[in-house]
């Protein structure tokens, strides 16, 4: 089995993106960040995916970004916008329109940091969660910040110089919340292990009134599958 290194938040959609990595016959080697992040009751749940699923390794690297804020998931004095404010959300909200739970520069460095342990496995290929259609309006969710990463890895690398490549993949890219669900339901993916809430709560327990989790439970009813997340 060839190694692969996939970003993994302990989330819905990066939980399904190890299964598909296995699926494909890569060994995973899955890679979390401590980023700073309000809560860390996701990364309790990306240990819980990481078994799971079968990584045969699992990482969790610290990166302080809430030292320099600029987010509601990172800094306490901005507010997690919830259902109650009528903002729209997803794809109603606009590609140009970025929210305030847009972290600065976090799928650029978490990337960065996927992108050199790949080189010290040996592994050519990187996975992430990123998804461009039922999305948050985030800049480093779109295709195109992927395909410039992906060249910038073959720049940048020894492995890229002198090896045969990196190739950074996002198999959900394209795909709806309720096609993500599908395919966790077929690659036999227990959801209620994930998390994928903004302010979950110590027992990872969902708010029910954040973007990520109306995003989630919309999936869940679209793709006609019984919603399996823990509220409080």
């Amino acid at each position: 089995m060839k190694p692969a290194v996939v970003l993994l938040s302990g989330g819905m959609d990066s939980a399904v993106v190890i299964a598909l990595a296995r699926e494909q016959g890569f060994a995973v080697h899955a890679l979390s960040v401590r980023y700073g992040q309000r809560h860390t009751s996701e990364l309790d749940a990306a240990d819980r995916v990481a078994r799971a699923l079968g990584a045969v390794a699992h990482k969790t690297v610290n990166v302080d970004l809430r030292s320099i804020g600029g987010s509601a998931l990172t800094d306490d004095g901005i507010c997690v916008p919830l259902d109650n404010d009528g903002h729209p959300v997803g794809e109603a909200a606009g590609k140009d329109t970025i929210p305030v739970t847009y972290v600065p520069a976090r799928n650029t460095i978490m990337l960065s940091v996927a992108l050199g342990w790949a080189e010290v496995l040996g592994a050519a290929d990187i996975f992430c969660g990123v998804n461009a259609v039922d999305y948050s309006g985030y800049p480093d969710c779109r295709p195109e910040f992927i395909d410039a990463f992906e060249r910038l890895a073959n720049l940048a690398t020894r492995a890229g110089v002198e090896g045969a490549g990196l190739r950074v993949r996002a198999p959900l890219q394209h795909m709806s919340k309720a096609e993500i669900v599908r395919q966790g339901v077929r690659l036999d993916v227990d959801f209620a292990q994930t998390v994928s809430c903004y302010q979950a709560d110590a027992e990872g327990r969902a708010c029910r009134h954040c973007d990520a989790c109306r995003l989630r439970a919309e999936g869940f009813a679209a793709a006609g599958v019984a919603d399996p997340t823990r509220y409080a």
